[in-house]
């Protein structure tokens, strides 16, 4: 394979012993890193932290969409060994950049699902694979990475909303979470999984651009607003599920797989400041909390480096921060699940188990390229989804091919429920 070809021209890599159950023992520096969603938010981010730390981290593989033209110009930056895109057309169209450039440099290209699973396992053993597609297609390549004995750096949530109960027993390395919220909680357990000592796990939330808006007020938001967060830069949908408080939903599920702690310990608190990332509860009633700005390249880094910090102040990289930017007044309220009710649907979801969180994300993913399309309102997102439960339920799992083709389900009911709307419109 293209991925194992011998590099030349790049300093013999460095091992060293880690102290922390294996999670560094014999790696290499700089550390193989594969980018699932090259293309995206989180992929800029952490291609950023490429650039401005090529001692510790190379980057060996890439997968994108269909955004060839971008992906084209990381090609020529980083050399990757192997690549992947969506299909035939975006393998040809990038095929064909590449030959126009005076770079020099063709990797190995794969397409569809597929691609993203030989990106996924591609490269040495000690490959840092960063799970940053979008959506349930991160779950294919999330589990084939594990599978393989890679260590993950998990940006994509659907992977355990859809996949937890599968993914958290096939665990061989750490899985180290990407997520703000998870990755605070998970430093403020010490850096572990295990959250057994801990009373509660407190996830904020900034309450999106919609934050005190009523139920009938919401029905007349539009796309372009809802687009508008007022803490976090990220894509289209996911910044809309932070607009319906749906994002907070599935950040909840995920929790509860990563750290194995009942529902009733896991709490949604809004925290329109966002300079308190999440908190834990431990046993004796004392709350670590990790205040941050509202910058990705910090708990990216903290997962690629775990249990490393990288030094990310000064130099162009992090501005300093002053967790009182915002004066001295750090406010919590609890969430208003009557005028954001995807938060409780994904509660019940996450509650009832099986395949009903699959349904929920599939409803999701649809219902929001649904009202960024302008073909339903804002409160027609937690209509869908609703609709979508209630019909199908939460099916029994017992392989993680059942949550895929829950997802399919989900999908084809979401499809046809909104035919049926456009119908009656």
């Amino acid at each position: 394979m293209a991925a194992q070809r011998a590099r030349t021209g790049r300093p013999k890599p460095r091992t060293r012993a880690g102290t922390d159950g294996g999670a560094t023992a014999g790696r290499r520096f700089p550390v193989p890193l594969a980018v699932l969603g090259a293309t995206g938010s989180i992929g800029d981010s952490a291609l950023s932290l490429a650039r401005a730390f090529p001692e510790r981290v190379r980057v060996t593989a890439l997968a994108a969409g269909r955004n060839v033209e971008k992906l084209r110009a990381l090609v020529e930056e980083f050399r990757p060994d192997l690549v992947s895109v969506r299909g035939e057309a975006e393998r040809s169209r990038l095929l064909e950049l590449l030959r126009e450039g005076a770079k020099g440099h063709c990797p190995e290209i794969s397409i569809g699902p597929d691609g993203l699973e030989t990106v996924a396992v591609s490269g040495p053993e000690d490959t840092v694979v960063l799970s940053a597609v979008s959506g349930a297609a991160g779950l294919r390549p999330t589990w084939a990475a594990l599978k393989a004995g890679r260590r993950v750096a998990l940006a994509n949530k659907e992977s355990l909303v859809m996949g937890g109960d599968f993914i958290m027993p096939a665990m061989t390395r750490l899985l180290v979470p990407v997520d703000s919220e998870h990755s605070a909680i998970f430093q403020a357990l010490g850096g572990t999984l295990d959250a057994r000592g801990a009373s509660r796990l407190i996830i904020t939330c900034s309450g999106g651009p919609f934050l005190g808006r009523t139920r009938d007020e919401l029905e007349r938001v539009t796309s372009a607003e809802a687009l508008a967060h007022p803490s976090w830069n990220m894509g289209p949908k996911i910044t809309v599920d932070s607009a319906t408080l749906l994002n907070k939903g599935l950040e909840v599920i995920e929790a509860r797989h990563l750290f194995q702690v009942p529902w009733d310990r896991i709490e949604v608190l809004v925290h329109p400041q966002s300079v308190i990332h999440s908190m834990v509860e431990h046993a004796d009633g004392q709350i670590a909390a990790i205040l941050g700005p509202a910058d990705m390249r910090a708990p990216i880094s903290y997962a690629l480096g775990f249990p490393e910090r990288w030094p990310l102040l000064g130099e162009g990289r992090l501005p300093g921060y002053s967790p009182f930017a915002f004066g001295r007044d750090l406010t919590f309220a609890e969430p208003d699940r009557r005028s954001f009710p995807c938060l409780r649907l994904a509660e019940e979801a996450g509650r009832s188990g099986g395949g009903a969180p699959a349904v929920l994300n599939a409803a999701g993913e649809v219902a929001v390229h649904a009202f960024l399309r302008g073909e339903i309102g804002f409160m027609g997102i937690p209509k869908l989804i609703g609709d979508c439960l209630q019909r199908l339920g939460a099916a029994k799992l017992y392989r993680i091919e059942d949550a895929l083709e829950e997802d399919i389900r989900a999908r084809a009911l979401a499809l046809k429920l909104l035919n049926d709307m456009r119908g009656t419109a």
